[in-house]
């Protein structure tokens, strides 16, 4: 379709949705308006029918009392009329007398058992009815035989009478009873004269709301039904009760009390007049029932003293709709002129568009077919003069924007392959160059392709203390040192992520390749300069070979890794070739941890106990819990090996747990029946120490958790912990030290921290670690660091204990130089609790 068409149908259209648009809010606001008539109408006709139920309820309820009073007064006349035991009565004798005193019924009520039956009755299904499962018919009942006012708030309570509620007969749920009781302890049974059906339907058919509710159906216009419903019972179901074999639904459990329902729609209904409950407005919604098109309005009615109802109104909403209808056609028919002049204005001024449109066109073809940079002359001040110049720079636009999407892909294609912060080629190129290599180390015969994977040691420790920037420039000088040592040729340097590199070589011996590993950690290893900090860097290495190894590509980069991480397991700084042991190694390590993990969730560590001894009076001070595992699968596990694998997998704070909780209870349960107190030695890891401010607060709270006297517990730290956060761990032990835990430095003399920490930090004792004790020989040879660390202990007035005793002339040169405090396999080597109780404590 041209476009001078497209221009007068355009305007035809727009001018005919104008008129749509205002028909259709002229048809909406007719709607709302019909619909607020009707919402008002029908808050009229809710209000009337309201007023009609309250004073329905309001004349029942005197209605009801007199039937009470006049009930007590029938009780009173047939009380005369009887004897006072209820054998010497028959129920011939009870119709009679009913009839005489102008009620429906009389039934006579006894105890039997633990039941309250009725024992005669002019009624056959009254005779032998139970009572028991009547809830406050039944309490009311035990308390007129007992001469008590009977309690409920429902009937009338009169001297020696109640009269109940209108209800449904439980006995014959067909009729509908008004019911006296009375006794006044003069028979062996209460009176029970009834009112039945016409009796009582009448209050109903005098005072109640159906005469109103059908004048309003018959005589207002399109209102179809109203309904008074029961919110509490309507929709829901098990509101039948069950009593004396009949099943019924009592009378303010009927979920419509008033009017009918015949336009059925219970599940909604049930939803939206909880709804109008809650919000205590008006729902209303349109729906097609009964074949019928109606509007549905549900109105909450709350009153003072009285249960809340909501009453339903069905409206014909087919009559709203009619005159809609009407309404609409109207306007249709006056717009229809208005319809034609627009398209023949339309059809004239599109004629003056559509001839310079086609010129543009050609030349937009042109830009569609990649002939950018043409210029189209054109000498309009118009839109469409400005719609040519606008062509024309975007001609222009789309020739520099070819150029520079030429170039941005070749810059993507780069970065897609190359590690941003050092520019080397990233994981994603080393896997396809080393699968290259592979196919040509098979095609060329190449004898050798060398996989070599490093890892910065300690690098986290960097990166947590100097910062992320400092330690991104750290990772760049590392990655020009590599550079900077690798051949010019057959080698391929790449960046894996975080602290990792992996190079490849090509055709270079074993021999070779090792080699060039080493000259790479060994400049690695110089010194750097950061921002004036002077940072001392090492690196772990890991070798694989192929086809030695293996002939599969992630298999070489795995045995490289695994290498790699032998090599920070013996101290770093280091290149270590893949060999079979090694992956069965890293496997036994995953199984360990694996195990271990799942003995810390059951808790299924033990704790040994060694005693530390006080020579000189010979008398246990203390105990050093020391952790075991013998695990169901692995055995016997010796801390040595899993302690390590605890560190590096993050166990060891919950493996410490599970520890001091143990010995925290059981050294309570010790010292109960001591007079002087055993103090419990704890071992810290340094990963404990990572973040110590949230260790003492950590600790603070598992004493107090477990009431453990602080000043019991012992902290032991080994010179290692003081090495990075040194400051934080210090003002950390201050704290604790504050908290009346002791701090005692466990296996002095064999790290490498500065004598000058021992000045500033609130340690309590050194401990003497035990191979300078084992070193001691039985005259008195080779003492002299032992001696020194006594020395040393008493210039800082510290206490002094020696571990790993195990001769008498080695406890004997401790007690000469002034070293009480001692352990060791000369006194006791580390035991089980019932063990340590049986050596130490029961004698």
């Amino acid at each position: 379709m041209s476009i001078k068409k497209k221009l007068s149908l355009f305007f035809t259209l727009l001018v005919l949705c104008i008129l749509l648009a205002n028909n259709t809010l002229h048809y909406i606001r007719s709607k709302n308006r019909l619909i607020e008539f009707n919402q008002k109408e029908i808050t009229l006709v809710t209000e009337e029918i309201g007023y009609e139920v309250e004073n329905s309820k309001n004349s029942a309820l005197y209605l009801e009392d007199r039937m009470g009073q006049e009930l007590r007064t029938a009780s009173i006349a047939i009380q005369n009329s009887l004897p006072a035991d209820y054998h010497d009565i028959s129920n011939e004798q009870l119709k009679q007398l009913a009839e005489k005193v102008m009620v429906s019924h009389i039934t006579l009520l006894a105890p039997v058992g633990d039941d309250i039956v009725g024992v005669r009755s002019s009624d056959a299904d009254e005779v032998n009815m139970s009572t028991k499962e009547w809830g406050f018919w039944y309490t009311s009942f035990k308390q007129l035989l007992s001469k008590q006012p009977v309690t409920t708030t429902r009937g009338v309570t009169l001297p020696h009478f109640w009269s109940g509620p209108i209800e449904v007969a439980s006995s014959n749920p067909d009729h509908i009873d008004k019911w006296g009781y009375y006794y006044d302890g003069s028979t062996n049974y209460i009176i029970n004269p009834y009112f039945r059906d016409n009796h009582v339907f009448d209050v109903e058919k005098k005072f109640g709301p159906t005469n109103v509710m059908n004048r309003f159906t018959k005589k207002l216009d399109g209102v179809l039904e109203l309904t008074v419903f029961n919110p509490e019972t309507f929709g829901e179901k098990n509101q039948n009760v069950y009593l004396n074999g009949n099943k019924y639904i009592r009378i303010d459990d009927r979920p419509i009390w008033y009017g009918t329902y015949m336009y059925r729609n219970t599940s909604h209904d049930k939803k939206l007049i909880h709804n109008a409950l809650k919000t205590g407005k008006s729902q209303s919604y349109l729906t097609e029932i009964n074949h019928k098109k109606i509007l549905k309005t549900l109105v909450p009615i709350k009153e003072k003293n009285s249960p809340t109802y909501v009453i339903g109104v069905v409206y014909d909403y087919g009559l709203i709709e009619k005159e809609l209808q009407q309404e609409l056609i109207k306007h249709l028919v006056l717009s229809l002129p208005f319809i034609f002049l627009v398209l023949v204005t339309s059809s004239i001024f599109s004629t003056s568009i559509t001839r310079p449109i086609k010129r543009i066109m050609g030349h937009v073809n042109q830009i569609a077919k990649g002939n950018f940079g043409k210029v189209l002359n054109t000498r309009r001040k118009d839109e469409l003069g400005g719609l040519v110049a606008n062509i024309n720079d975007l001609s222009h636009f789309l020739k520099t924007y070819v150029d520079d999407l030429k170039k941005s892909q070749e810059e993507s294609e780069y970065h897609a392959y190359h590690d941003f912060l050092t520019g080397l080629p990233n994981r994603r190129y080393f896997k396809e160059e080393l699968n290259r290599r592979l196919i040509e180390s098979k095609d060329k015969s190449i004898d050798h392709v060398a996989v070599l994977f490093m890892d910065i040691d300690r690098f986290k420790d960097i990166n947590d203390t100097l910062g992320h920037s400092k330690g991104d420039k750290l990772i760049q000088i590392v990655a020009n040192r590599i550079k900077e040592c690798l051949p010019s040729s057959n080698s391929f340097l790449t960046r894996q992520g975080g602290d990792e590199f992996v190079i490849l070589f090509s055709d270079f011996a074993p021999n070779e390749v090792e080699c060039i590993a080493e000259k790479m950690l060994a400049y690695v290893q110089q010194p750097c300069y950061i921002d004036n900090d002077e940072i001392f860097v090492s690196m772990s290495s890991g070798l694989s070979f192929y086809p030695n190894h293996s002939t599969n590509l992630d298999t070489l980069i795995t045995y490289a890794d695994v290498a790699m991480y032998a090599s920070k397991r013996n101290g770093g700084n280091k290149v270590t070739i893949y060999h079979d042991s090694l992956i069965k190694k890293q496997t036994e390590r995953v199984q360990i941890e694996t195990r271990l993990r799942k003995a810390i969730q059951k808790s299924d560590i033990d704790v040994y106990y060694q005693p530390k001894i006080e020579a000189k009076r010979n008398v246990i001070t203390g105990v050093e819990a020391l952790v075991r595992w013998n695990d169901a699968e692995l055995g016997f596990v010796s801390p040595e090996v899993f302690i390590p694998i605890a560190e590096e997998a993050g166990l060891i704070h919950s493996l410490w747990e599970v520890v001091v909780k143990k010995a925290c209870s059981q050294v309570s349960k010790w010292n109960k029946d001591r007079n002087e107190k055993m103090t419990l030695a704890v071992n810290f890891s340094p990963r404990q120490f990572q973040d110590p401010i949230v260790l003492v607060n950590e600790i603070q709270q598992f004493l107090s958790l477990h009431r453990f006297d602080s000043t019991w517990f012992e902290m032991e730290i080994t010179e290692s912990t003081l090495v990075t956060n040194a400051e934080e761990t210090i003002k950390a032990l201050h704290l604790l030290k504050k908290y009346g835990i002791s701090i005692s430095i466990d296996d002095f003399g064999t790290g490498y921290s500065s004598l000058s920490y021992l000045k500033k930090l609130p340690i309590d004792c050194l401990k003497i670690d035990r191979s300078f004790i084992q070193d001691i020989q039985e005259d008195y040879s080779n003492s002299e660091i032992a001696q020194a660390i006594i020395s040393l202990s008493q210039s800082l007035k510290l206490e002094v204990i020696a571990e790993g005793v195990e001769e008498e002339y080695q406890k004997a040169f401790l007690m000469e130089n002034g070293c009480d405090h001692m352990q060791g396999y000369l006194f006791s080597k580390p035991l089980a609790a019932k063990d340590f109780e049986t050596a130490f404590l029961n004698s």
